[in-house]
């Protein structure tokens, strides 16, 4: 009897229920089923900044640069202009073509004299904006004899470098004289103008270049002789006590501050006299633009534009100089398509009606070689 309750014991047991096998593996029975957890919130994905609009952010940090520097340089600039400086009238016409012309006045005015007391040593018209997508670079000797309304007698028989002191005597119209007189002479169409005298020339150079322009120093023969160096006057140092100053120039490629470049531009007693001073003219307008080419200049470059706003006579606003420099630069770096007015040797010695010396030409000519040139 023992035995088969032993038997019903043993047999109850393995019947009975195994919680722990029927049992999960974390505790729970198979059956249960647990509560859903909740999701976790989705974080809010930072969205990507496209291309463009990195593009834009930079591009607005260098316009904002840009026009610090400029500030910078014109506040800096004013601090070394002549007195009296201010901007002329001037009623400037554009181009049939849409380029731009500028007519470049650099005159022998010292900072101790008036504008009346100026002649112009360099005029000069720069094309920009063309498209053919060429800086162009037309200059005319000094001494080229032209009709000057209001002041010619006999037809062309008055030197353009007077042009300007005419003009200044009249209420300060110098540059808008010298445009009448290029427009009724070669019919030329200029819409700005610059003045730019010995001290505001150094001072732009040595803002721009403060390790100088490099360029390649050359003179022609003087008296039939090659020379190796040359004594030039010193123009920057010039005073009413001190009327002599000399600087020796060596004929070989250098760098040039502001003071050395202009000494080298103005010289003209080699062999090729007016003409090689032209020339050198050109030559240094060259070095100064087709050397722009580091990035850094896109700064230090405002920082000029702004330099030449502060010490120049100039109309050419501020928006055109910022937004056309950078492309202008661009341009100059492939080279400058130079010409100047008359060509070496394509003149008639004449005397002006004062009974100086001065340069007849072929207007027809010119006019007709401008036109193809500057469109």
């Amino acid at each position: 009897m023992q035995s088969e309750q032993a038997y019903h014991s043993s047999q109850s047991y393995h019947q009975a229920p195994n919680f722990e096998s029927n049992s999960s593996s974390d505790g729970y029975n198979k059956h249960h089923h647990p509560r859903p957890s909740k999701k976790p919130k989705n974080k809010k994905k930072r969205k990507k900044v496209s291309f463009w609009k990195k593009l834009w952010r930079f591009l607005l940090l260098v316009i904002v640069l840009m026009i610090g520097f400029f500030i910078y340089g014109y506040h800096r600039g004013k601090s070394k202009a002549p007195e009296g400086l201010k901007t002329e009238k001037f009623s400037g016409q554009k181009t049939p073509s849409g380029a731009t012309n500028i007519l470049i006045l650099g005159t022998d005015q010292r900072d101790f004299q008036t504008t009346g007391d100026a002649r112009s040593d360099s005029i000069m018209v720069m094309q920009v904006n063309a498209k053919d997508n060429k800086v162009k670079l037309v200059s005319f000797m000094r001494d080229t004899l032209v009709y000057q309304p209001g002041v010619s007698q006999y037809g062309a028989d008055t030197k353009i470098n007077v042009a300007y002191n005419i003009g200044e005597q009249d209420n300060h119209q110098g540059a808008e004289y010298m445009r009448e007189v290029l427009k009724k002479n070669f019919d030329i169409d200029i819409q700005y103008y610059a003045l730019v005298n010995f001290n505001s020339f150094a001072t732009v150079i040595d803002s721009l270049y403060p390790m100088g322009v490099k360029i390649d120093a050359k003179f022609s023969t003087i008296d039939g002789e090659t020379v190796k160096s040359v004594d030039v006057p010193d123009d920057l140092n010039w005073t009413p006590e001190h009327q002599n100053p000399i600087q020796k120039i060596k004929v070989r490629p250098q760098r040039m501050d502001g003071r050395t470049l202009l000494n080298y531009a103005r010289f003209r007693k080699d062999d090729e006299g007016d003409f090689g001073r032209t020339k050198r003219q050109q030559q240094v307008m060259q070095a100064i633009m087709s050397g722009v080419k580091s990035p850094l200049t896109l700064f230090t470059g405002s920082s000029a534009l702004g330099t030449i706003k502060g010490v120049t006579s100039t109309n050419v606003s501020d928006f055109f100089m910022l937004t056309h420099a950078p492309g202008l630069a661009l341009d100059a770096a492939k080279g400058i398509e130079s010409y100047t007015v008359p060509e070496n040797g394509d003149w008639v010695d004449a005397l002006d009606q004062y009974g100086g010396s001065g340069l007849l030409i072929d207007f027809d000519k010119y006019q007709a070689k401008l036109k193809t040139l500057l469109g």
